[in-house]
């Protein structure tokens, strides 16, 4: 039966993750700091489907968690053949004005760790000739994103790199993808502190996808071996092909306007 690690597990898209994979007998590890969350996950995926689960309790904003992770995954001897590096946040707010501190965790997050299990966990999956890597990014990641410019930058990081790594691995056996979803049904708002007010215009103004959805889709592309995919519908495939069509000032003066709180 084949093993997946999914970051940023408790909730939200890598829930869902756990869960559609779990439905196809998977075995999981499943990683996040919320113990309790995790725990009670784990358990109820176990009763409904028949599968193993590993809990692994671990902030991934530290420096060197991703190699915590590997060595707990190596000590217990289990073999990752698909990893989902799902974890990640946003800010909102003018960088000037926002913690420094927490831009930096972001960074540390959205990319340094993912970086870090990538490199820890593709070796085997090379060595093997067959796995899969599955990079959460964003359609942000196709634009310069004012007030919210290093979560942005960070996705235009995931998106690079991922593509990159498709084209070294792809004639290897192993497959990688970068989701980039659109606005998903989840709290993404909330926990990169969006005024209410401008989160709930947001919410009416741009297509809100299913997370079950955004999940199904990213599955699907995998086993296709496509190195990108766009959740979201047409919508989001304008958003992400623009910026290829316009100046580039023009375009970061445009997109201002529109997160200006």
């Amino acid at each position: 039966m084949a093993t997946a690690l999914v970051t940023g597990a408790s909730s939200g898209i890598g829930a869902e993750f756990a869960h559609q994979l779990a439905a196809k007998k998977t075995d999981l590890v499943l990683v996040a700091r919320s113990q309790e969350k995790l725990e009670t996950l784990a358990a109820k995926l176990e009763q409904q489907y028949g599968i193993a689960t590993e809990v692994l309790v671990q902030d991934l904003s530290e420096v060197s968690a991703g190699q915590k992770i590997f060595d707990a995954v190596q000590q217990k001897g289990l073999t990752v053949d698909l990893l989902i590096n799902n974890a990640g946040f946003g800010d909102y707010g003018a960088f000037s004005d926002r913690d420094l501190s927490k831009q930096l965790n972001m960074i540390q997050l959205n990319i340094l760790v993912l970086t870090e299990l990538t490199g820890l966990f593709l070796p085997g999956m090379q060595a093997r000739n067959q796995g899969g890597i599955i990079n959460i990014s964003s359609i942000a990641g196709f634009q310069p994103l004012p007030y919210m410019s290093v979560y942005a930058a960070t996705k235009a990081f995931v998106l690079n790199f991922t593509e990159a790594l498709w084209a070294e691995n792809k004639d290897r056996g192993v497959k990688i993808l970068a989701v980039c979803p659109g606005p998903t049904e989840s709290e993404f708002f909330k926990v990169a502190d969006f005024p209410d007010a401008f989160a709930s215009k947001q919410s009416k103004t741009m297509t809100m996808t299913p997370t079950p959805e955004v999940v199904k889709e990213s599955l699907i592309a995998l086993e296709k071996g496509q190195s990108t995919l766009v959740t979201g519908g047409f919508a989001n495939q304008l958003i992400v092909n623009i910026p290829r069509f316009v100046p580039r000032d023009f375009l970061a003066s445009a997109v201002e306007k529109q997160f200006k709180s």
